[in-house]
């Protein structure tokens, strides 16, 4: 499998704090099943001031970890990207790492706050698309307005954006309500690809085989492949 979202390279943010940390998690994932990953550090000026130049190095040097650790984990650079003015910014100065490509469009994965769709995100789907860039929006089930009402996050998915789901959402970890509008975002179609977003092995271990599972369950095994690696293989393959 692959995982489209997580947050492994150490020090950077608030997933892995250390090297020690960061190779832990390598090593869950790889005995979940994932084989490749897309390591996305938050992009959120004045809290997580990422830039691609600040993290290259990093992620070179976390491969060498990997390696003399001998983890068959191949990961790659990507971001996730806060819905800020500031972050736009960033990113129109060509400083934010796309995590992949979807039918000759750069995609950026794109974070909402949790507590709601804030007002201008249309508008910011629209300036990253003047830009080619694809937004996906990273866990839009655990957004209050999604949980409230899935439709909420319909004309985003009209506008062209994708959409990827937590996989601990899908098996009913982040609670009941993050669990049903996974659902129905699986129901409806929207769904383009389901990601661990793992921080740490405690509270937010990666569990794609987990959710592969309950997909395979719910919605057949061509179904789950198709969420957890053949649309996440067309992306990274896009680099």
């Amino acid at each position: 499998m692959i995982d489209l979202h997580c947050h492994l390279l150490p020090g950077v943010d608030d997933g892995a704090p250390t090297l020690e940390a960061a190779l832990a998690l390598a090593r869950a994932a790889v005995d979940n099943g994932i084989l490749e990953a897309v390591l996305t550090p938050h992009v959120f000026p004045g809290r997580w001031d990422n830039t691609l130049a600040g993290l290259t190095p990093r992620i070179e040097a976390f491969r060498q970890s990997l390696a003399d650790a001998g983890i068959a984990l191949t990961v790659h650079l990507g971001a996730e990207l806060r819905l800020l003015p500031e972050s736009l910014a960033r990113f129109d100065a060509g400083e934010v790492p796309a995590i992949g490509a979807w039918h000759d469009h750069r995609v950026v994965l794109l974070e909402f706050p949790d507590g709601g769709i804030p007002v201008g995100a249309m508008q910011a789907v629209a300036f990253l698309q003047r830009r080619g860039a694809l937004p996906m929006i990273a866990h839009p089930e655990r957004n209050r307005d999604v949980m409230r009402s899935p439709a909420a996050i319909r004309p985003f998915v009209e506008a062209g954006c994708l959409l990827q789901l937590t996989a601990a959402s899908v098996c009913g970890w982040f609670g009941g309500p993050a669990r049903l509008a996974s659902l129905a975002l699986l129901d409806a179609g929207w769904a383009t690809a389901v990601a661990t977003d793992a921080h740490n092995l405690r509270h937010r271990p990666p569990v794609l085989a987990e959710a592969r599972h309950a997909l395979e369950m719910r919605y057949g095994r061509n179904a789950a492949r198709l969420l957890t690696e053949t649309n996440p293989a067309i992306i990274v393959s896009g680099r």
